[in-house]
């Protein structure tokens, strides 16, 4: 029985019904408090309860938070705003047009879950100021009344997951870390074993980095005894991150196996039979394959005379690199699992953690074209003296700042619509077949729970997340569920055309002004990465080594997903990704570290950014052959640095 119940299908399928239950007690919980208290719409804490609730505690909690900050934030800007330009309806639609535009943009620069607060910043203007704008006079107290009804729906949302069977995001976050490190070591496994595509394969380690940030970002909210350290994650996300570059530097390094010396390659065996095995955990086997490691590294360096001779004792030192990161990696994972502090070698307080990659041009791309059209909606509204209008524009500025975010917005639109069309159609079963039969609130609750556990549980399923939305957020407002039952078609009516008129918009002029083609996002990535090259060349790149490469798969993370979208070869941008991360970090190491005299390195950065560095290449060889043997740990450093820029420059030329 155990064993059924352990299905992963099985167990997606009772979460998610059991997160409908949740929401849909939360949902009916805030919509009596509501009523209770006489609130105008109490319909809007039933749609807060299913915008903020997420499958585990810390998420619904941080994003409770975040929606009521953004709904403040907005709700003041609206009366703000209303009031001063309320005799020129064009100039309030226009500020206001703005304010949404600028929320968009800050929320698309954090890119961390704080950016909902942003979102919701834009989303309440719109959809308390529009409406507002052919009758400001009641602005102040439409927005404190909204307020106090999402207030009350956070407040209901919060309890339940909180309480009720929660779902601690911080076993997630184990558990992916866990998956993440086994996949971390078979990545090494099989550059050591020489499998192809070992170079790169790494680098889809970048998408786990950025799941285990999302959850991670949680963890505060997630009130759990076992809740993973902060430091700690920080320290083994940039030990991961760092085992890319090492796993690059293995690739590159290893030779025939036949080539190698009989101790080195008994290491190399004893180190795959390390991964491979069970005891990888064990920091017994681990030390002593890195005192090994040590010791062979100071023979082979005393007697270095070539390049190949130099080559060799790189690879033996990115071989004991990799053991050393991947035992601290086992030592903080034990050290989150059972949140006690990490001691001895591994210092956490210098933890960088993941580093985001921001582009404010792109943002300003993005919401230059949400204010397009939100103000061309604003005209075709005043200008056709529509009544409907103010409510289409308010939805259209909802669709804007939900769906900015996405490099292709239309399909997810087009999946709200669908669901949308299904919660107008039960909302006209409900208001003119059900409701009008229903006399209290325990046989309303009983009526809604059909429809709403169903949405319910399409919406914690990522592939019907939008399109269950729809379902949810329609209900309430369809079905007017307020202080009293009006059965009004023509308001149902009306509002429904507005809702498709709106998203029906939304689609076309986000797909021709919003829509971002994925081989010009890849462009453009790849673009950053190279002015980043040419700033660390001169020197004025100010970042640190870490900061650098936690940036870099940030950047990867990013490129991923679009390879798949591309129409060119996706291996060929993942060469070139790769390829700068490493060619900037050597560049980077070379500049600050410390260059013995001599005017032999003059020039050597400038021609970095030349179409042919095979010169490049064979000139850097005679440097390091010229500083064999390298008689003391100052010239050894320099060497290997020289090694590190001597391999990364084999990658993809510039400009292919």
């Amino acid at each position: 029985m155990n064993k059924i119940f352990s299905h992963p299908a099985l167990r997606n399928d009772a979460g998610a019904l059991i997160y409908a239950a949740k929401s849909f007690a939360a949902a009916m919980l805030a919509y009596y408090i509501a009523l209770s208290i006489g609130l105008e719409r109490p319909s809007w804490a039933i749609i807060t309860v299913y915008i903020v609730s997420q499958t585990s505690v810390g998420a619904s909690l941080s994003r409770s938070l975040y929606r009521l900050a953004g709904t403040v934030v907005g709700a003041s800007a609206t009366v703000l705003i209303v009031p001063t330009f309320a005799n020129t309806p064009i100039l309030c639609s226009l500020v206001l047009t703005g304010w949404i535009a600028f929320c968009l943009w800050l929320s698309l620069l954090e890119r961390t879950p704080r950016a909902y607060a942003f979102v919701l910043a834009g989303y309440t203007a719109s959809l308390i100021g529009f409406p507002a704008v052919s009758d400001p006079g009641g602005i102040f107290n439409v927005a404190i009344v909204r307020v106090q009804e999402i207030a009350i729906g956070i407040f209901c949302a919060a309890l339940i997951h909180r309480y009720v069977l929660p779902a601690r995001v911080s076993g997630q976050f184990n558990a992916k870390l866990s998956q993440t490190l086994r996949a971390a070591r078979g990545r090494v496994a099989d550059t050591l074993a020489g499998k192809p595509a070992a170079a790169s394969g790494p680098l889809h380690l970048a998408l786990a980095l950025q799941f285990l940030q999302g959850i991670s970002h949680h963890i505060p909210y997630d009130f759990a005894l076992s809740a993973p350290v902060r430091q700690a994650r920080n320290a083994i996300h940039d030990r991961l991150a760092r085992l890319v570059i090492v796993n690059c530097e293995l690739h590159d390094r290893l030779p025939a196996s036949g080539t190698l010396p009989a101790d080195v390659q008994t290491l190399l065996g004893d180190v795959q039979d390390w991964l491979a095995g069970e005891d990888a955990s064990r920091s017994g086997t681990a030390e002593a394959l890195r005192h090994r490691s040590a010791h062979l590294i100071a023979r082979y360096a005393a007697q270095a005379q070539t390049f190949e001779d130099a080559l060799q004792v790189s690879f033996i030192h990115y071989l004991s690199e990799a053991v050393t990161l991947l035992q601290q990696c086992e030592r903080l994972s034990g050290a989150i699992r059972h949140a006690k502090p990490v001691f001895g070698e591994i210092h956490t307080r210098a933890a960088k953690g993941y580093v985001f990659h921001r582009d404010p041009l792109t943002a300003a791309r993005t919401a230059l074209g949400a204010f397009a059209i939100i103000l061309s909606g604003c005209l075709v509204w005043i200008f056709s003296a529509w009544p409907d209008g103010g409510t289409a524009v308010s939805i259209l500025g909802v669709c804007c700042t939900l769906f900015g975010s996405f490099d292709t917005p239309a399909p997810h639109i087009v999946k709200y619509i669908i669901g949308s069309f299904w919660g107008v159609v039960i909302s006209l079963f409900y208001s003119f077949a059900l409701l009008p039969q229903v006399s209290d609130f325990p046989v309303l609750v009983a009526v809604l729970a059909p429809a709403y556990l169903l949405a319910g549980s399409l919406q914690a399923r990522p592939p019907t997340t939008f399109m269950a939305m729809g379902i949810t957020l329609t209900l309430p407002i369809l079905c007017e569920l307020g202080a009293r039952y009006s059965g009004d078609f023509a308001i149902a009516a009306n509002t429904a055309i507005a809702l498709f008129a709106a998203t029906g918009f939304a689609v076309v002029t986000m797909s021709l002004l919003q829509t971002v083609q994925a081989d010009a996002a890849i462009a453009r990535l790849l673009s950053l990465c190279q002015r980043d090259i040419r700033r660390s060349v001169k020197g004025t790149l100010r970042v640190d080594e870490t900061h650098w490469i936690n940036l870099m798969m940030d950047r990867t993370a990013l490129l991923l997903p679009r390879l798949q979208r591309s129409e060119h070869a996706p291996e060929l941008a993942l060469d070139r990704l790769l390829h700068s991360l490493r060619l900037g970090l050597s560049v980077m190491h070379l500049r600050r570290g410390d260059i013995p005299p001599g005017g032999e390195m003059d020039g050597l950065f400038h021609q970095i950014n030349t179409a042919d560095r095979s010169p490049l290449r064979e000139r850097i060889a005679d440097i390091i052959e010229h500083h064999l043997p390298a008689a003391d740990e100052r010239s050894r450093e320099f060497v290997g640095r020289l090694v590190d820029l001597h391999c990364a420059l084999e990658g993809p030329e510039r400009g292919e």
